[in-house]
């Protein structure tokens, strides 16, 4: 079955067997998404501009422990590691395969300006050495050349190819590397529509301040109160009843469900969003 395929069917699924998580499907056709976000993408060649998606794209996950993350001023989690990744490459350019091979947990710290010892630096060095051993002697751009105009064939790649891409039923990173290479213009995929959401925390998030998502007032104030929620069911039925929901909304508004993420992942960094927690679980996969 098509890696996409599989998403819908996992997801599906989740939805109609949930326990702690249930879609309110009255709201489905009340939901505005919010405005897509503008693309920002490092300058330079095509070629240079895809090895830093990919790059970015490798680390793009730990929002369990951005709450802990010394983060720059007015940015997320996730904007801080990128905001820093773009500084360093401007600067000094990228990494070939031999220095991603090679980084340490304090090498990527400096890079980020965080603590060497933040448990979330010796994922993302152990992530960017794995991409350094998956491509070997190729650059992004030959991946995207092997992949032959598929999105679905390139995340499969991913997934296949490197073990914090593979998110069984969900692959949220190997997606979503798919779309920003097509959104960065560096590559040209004719399945793009195929793609699912990206099932994180902060889709699911807006769709619960929105009314489309409804937990178990037992999960809900776990997650008010700040709590961690380990990897298992409950933290599934959430990403999984996301996904399912946008599958709706996005057939019932006539658009891609990628688009749709990008649009409510752009409204989730609005203050209302921003004023109640979201769930945290310390995972690779987002």
């Amino acid at each position: 079955m098509p890696l996409t395929d599989q998403v819908r069917e996992t997801c599906r699924a989740i939805a109609e067997s949930a326990e702690f998580v249930s879609i309110d499907v009255d709201r489905l056709g009340e939901l505005e998404p919010g405005p897509a976000p503008d693309p920002d993408f490092v300058e330079g060649t095509p070629a240079d501009v895809a090895d830093f998606v990919l790059t970015l794209d490798s680390i793009n996950f730990g929002s369990g422990w951005f709450p802990t993350l010394r983060k720059r001023p007015g940015l997320s989690g996730y904007l801080t590691v990128a905001a820093a990744l773009t500084d360093h490459w401007r600067a000094a350019g990228p990494w070939s395969t031999s220095d991603l091979r090679a980084l340490s947990s304090a090498d990527v710290a400096a890079v980020l300006g965080q603590e060497p010892a933040h448990e979330l630096m010796g994922l993302y060095a152990e992530a960017l050495r794995d991409l350094g051993r998956f491509l070997g002697a190729r650059r992004a751009l030959d991946l995207v050349a092997d992949a032959e105009g598929s999105a679905e064939r390139f995340a499969s790649m991913l997934a296949a190819g490197m073990p914090f891409y593979d998110d069984r039923g969900f692959w949220k990173r190997a997606q979503i590397a798919a779309n920003d290479l097509a959104l960065a213009g560096v590559a040209e995929f004719s399945d793009l529509g195929r793609l699912t959401i990206f099932a994180d925390n902060l889709v699911p998030h807006v769709l619960r301040v929105d009314g489309v998502l409804r937990y178990d007032p037992a999960l809900a104030a776990r997650i008010d109160a700040g709590e961690l929620l380990p990897p298992g069911q409950e933290e599934r039925e959430i990403r999984g009843c996301a996904v399912h929901a946008c599958e709706l909304i996005a057939g019932r508004l006539g658009i891609p469900p990628r688009s749709l993420d990008s649009a409510l992942w752009n409204k989730g960094q609005g203050p209302r969003y921003k004023s109640v927690p979201r769930h945290r679980t310390r995972t690779v996969f987002y």
